[in-house]
């Protein structure tokens, strides 16, 4: 039998769903979780909790772009390929679609991530001197 005590441990904190929706702080729930578009705070402002200890990197931006990139091309091909719009109209409907998203799935991507390495507690390892692994 398998002891689950992930429910005790997370009452009262939003899903790692909602708090990657909202911008909200894993520990508190409060939407402090960034202070630009795609940038962390540097601690909640509610309940102080250190938002750099996590490690997101840049592993999100590589993703995202390449899934908006090829939505972005099946969608534009299929465009030009059924009504032949004037080249305008590409740069109309694709350049602000990239551009939102871009930065809203990257919101989200690096929210989703940073709340995920706060439930499961996890750490960057810092090598000591005497340290040998």
């Amino acid at each position: 039998m398998v002891n689950d005590n992930s429910s005790e441990t997370t009452k009262g904190q939003p899903t790692i769903g909602e708090a990657a929706l909202f911008a909200m702080c894993p520990h508190c729930g409060e939407r402090t979780l960034f202070a630009g578009w795609t940038s962390f705070a540097e601690r909640c402002s509610a309940c102080g909790l250190d938002y750099a200890r996590f490690n997101v990197g840049d592993g999100p931006a590589a993703f995202l772009t390449m899934i908006v990139g090829a939505i972005v091309v099946a969608l534009a091909l299929w465009l030009q390929l059924s009504f032949e719009p004037p080249w305008w109209v590409h740069v109309i409907l694709w350049l602000p679609l990239i551009v939102a998203g871009v930065i809203f799935g990257l919101r989200l991507a690096k929210a989703w991530l940073l709340v995920a390495e706060y439930r499961r507690d996890a750490k960057e390892h810092r090598h000591d001197a005497g340290d040998r692994s």
